[in-house]
């Protein structure tokens, strides 16, 4: 069987199951799966339609192929140019089913939280983590997502040691997963009086958003502390133990919150974390399974571990990964040119599972 027919095989597979499903939602008895019906139905309607317009073509061309060979002279030119236009959209169709049929990531759609940490390079390193940050502020203004700061723990000189946020809007984790990793900064420090260049780091990590009936978390795996939430310093800004840290026993992650002045709400704040952070050693789980060498990591925050430098003073921005750089900082750090890396990691991961498939 070529790779042509078992294409061919699996598209009719898909337009039967397409048919199956129409007919399953028209059936009274099966009114109880109708939502879950709906969604598989709806998600394979746009693959039958272009799977619809491939046929067409193809039969189109088979026709004009006919008359090509056994028309008369006239008929035979507009045949022939009519086919050879053919012959160059088919394969677009093609390709556009191909991407259609690749498996989606669940998580695509979901809301994110976003986690920033200061890595290798001291207060240098606070205060490039707390650029990023504003810069994936700024980028979710300009996709009009909405950005709700969770958590953030200052040096005190305008830098952050952490800072945790969550982003809701379209395709939200979709457009930032790549964006885990290390980030590297090279420049000269305003505390640097001798003009040396600096290197120094920070970890990002863009957790899919989980729902409780995403991931269930028994009471009893859980050990949280209560305490008084302080300042930069340590500097005591409550005077009610408002502050929660929620430890998870099985797997030892810990979530500590303390914006909110009302314990209830750090809870409600640092669970819905800890589900992010649950869902996604899950998700990378069967990521690594499917396909290991995809499988992204937060990193340590060592600088040897970097997916992107910032160049200050080259005024260059380097995705090691894809190897593009763009001479634009100030326009990235602005988050208006994020989306060119953006787009060139999601072709590229496209490309990558395209290869898989075909």
């Amino acid at each position: 069987m070529t790779a042509l027919t078992q294409f061919d095989v699996k598209l009719d597979k898909v337009v039967r199951r397409h048919a199956e499903l129409r007919d399953a939602l028209a059936d009274p008895a099966r009114g109880g799966e109708f939502a879950k019906l709906s969604k598989e139905y709806s998600d394979l309607t746009p693959l039958v339609e272009a799977i619809e317009a491939l046929k067409k073509a193809r039969q189109e061309r088979d026709d004009l192929t006919e008359i090509a060979r056994e028309g008369d002279a006239d008929m035979r030119g507009l045949a022939d140019t009519e086919v050879k236009a053919l012959d160059k959209r088919i394969p677009t169709l093609e390709q556009n089913i191909k991407l259609l049929l690749l498996p989606k990531d669940e998580a695509d759609e979901r809301n994110a939280i976003l986690e920033l940490r200061a890595g290798t390079g001291g207060e240098e390193a606070g205060l490039f983590a707390a650029e990023l940050f504003r810069m994936y502020q700024r980028y979710a203004a300009l996709h009009h997502w909405r950005f709700e700061v969770m958590e953030v723990s200052e040096t005190g000189i305008g830098g952050v040691k952490e800072a945790i946020a969550s982003i809701s809007g379209r395709d939200v984790f979709h457009r930032l997963k790549f964006e885990s990793g290390v980030h590297r900064v090279q420049r000269v420090p305003e505390t640097e009086g001798s003009g040396r260049i600096h290197t120094s780091a920070a970890t990002v990590a863009v957790l899919p958003e989980a729902e409780e009936v995403d991931i269930k978390i028994d009471d009893k795996d859980l050990r949280i502390d209560v305490f008084r939430s302080s300042g930069p310093g340590g500097q005591s800004v409550n005077t009610t133990d408002s502050a929660v840290r929620i430890t998870h026993l099985p797997t030892g992650l810990v979530v500590q919150q303390q914006d909110e002045k009302s314990q209830h709400k750090n809870k409600a704040k640092a669970l819905k974390v800890l589900r992010a952070r649950l869902y996604e050693r899950e998700r990378q789980a069967k990521e690594a399974a499917r396909a290991a060498s995809r499988k992204s990591q937060v990193g340590t925050g060592d600088r040897s571990e970097r997916i992107r430098t910032y160049n200050f003073p080259q005024g260059r921005v380097s995705d090691h990964r894809i190897n593009l750089t763009l001479y634009k900082i100030d326009k990235v750090m602005s988050g208006e040119a994020l989306d060119e890396f953006i787009e060139a990691l999601l072709a590229e991961d496209q490309a990558a599972r395209l290869a898989e498939v075909e």
